[in-house]
């Protein structure tokens, strides 16, 4: 009769459990599949735009999209996605303390979400980068990270380099260097213009602070001021 009461319980636990899983797959309306993308370059390679493109793109479907942006990024007000050609949109903004995959759970409730979009990625931590990533296996929705992949410093970001290991799909969007080589690499120069080497990992700034170049031109650029 014991083993009858909990085999009962058990299937009941299990039945609510599928339930519940399959409440929130229906709300959020996605075919099966959902991937993690992480998109990846220097400074000034479009990585706003692109993201702005694909969310115009699901929304055009009369798909829902959330835009996520971190809050210390207040380089065109919080709260914002703006792309340099002067597109731009609202974002939901997010700090290094916030559960993603709770605040994209909570959207779900509110209505059908079909992809979250993450702008300036490199400052997602390590566990938000794990959050995102149930979103794309629990909830089945697309995640597009988009971000840099190493600081001025020749550093990876904590965002970046779990997004790197993590990601299901990585894809480089190009720059160009001044000398026409592909820039993947990142400089931040002081007010003369000289390459700085030392400070803090996290500086908001746009060109006037950061420059794209080559692997090359950087590592010429930073010994020199070493």
């Amino acid at each position: 009769m014991a083993i009858e009461q909990r085999w009962g319980s058990f299937c009941v636990s299990f039945a609510k459990s599928i339930i519940g899983r399959a409440s929130i797959e229906k709300r959020c309306h996605n075919t099966p599949m959902a991937k993690l993308y992480f998109y990846y370059s220097s400074m000034n390679a479009g990585k706003s735009t692109a993201l702005l493109q694909s969310s115009y793109n699901y929304r055009e479907r009369g798909m829902n999209t959330m835009v996520l942006a971190p809050m210390l990024d207040d380089r065109y007000g919080t709260g914002k996605v703006t792309s340099r050609i002067g597109i731009e949109t609202d974002a939901s903004v997010f700090t290094r303390d916030d559960n993603l995959f709770e605040l994209t759970e909570k959207k779900c409730n509110d209505e059908p979400l079909h992809c979250v979009l993450i702008d300036e990625a490199q400052f997602l931590t390590r566990d938000q980068v794990f959050q995102l990533s149930d979103v794309t296996d629990k909830m089945n929705i697309p995640v597009l990270a988009y971000g840099l992949r190493t600081d001025f410093q020749g550093e990876p970001f904590e965002g970046s380099k779990y997004l790197l290991a993590w990601s299901d799909n990585l894809k480089e969007l190009k720059a160009i260097c001044h000398c026409g080589s592909k820039a993947t690499m990142v400089l931040r120069l002081d007010g003369e213009g000289k390459a700085v080497t030392e400070g803090s990992q996290v500086e908001i700034g746009g060109n006037d602070r950061y420059i794209s170049t080559c692997r090359k031109h950087f590592k010429e650029a930073y010994l020199a001021s070493a």
